[in-house]
């Protein structure tokens, strides 16, 4: 099974290389860009075949490690 955890900063945390990211793509011509979030994707491949605990463990490693949860927030998703 996989996790696939999706880590983003919670609403209005100041996101400087969300900002650069969106002023250089209209430097580059992409004026329809307003804005950009700036995030991290991390793919877990686990062992485990139960998708309950699988998705309690994968919570713990994020409060634990993977995000920053005084910051940022994230959402997790399971495939097969």
């Amino acid at each position: 099974m996989k996790a696939i955890v999706y880590i983003g900063l919670k609403p209005g945390v100041l996101d400087p290389q969300g900002r650069a990211i969106a002023r250089s793509l209209n430097d580059l011509g992409f004026a329809e860009v307003n804005s950009a979030l700036q995030g991290k994707i991390i793919e877990l491949d686990l062992s485990s075949e139960e998708k309950t605990e699988a998705k309690q463990r994968v919570e713990q490693m994020c409060e634990k490690l993977l995000a920053n949860t005084v910051i940022e927030s994230y959402r997790i998703e399971l495939r097969d």
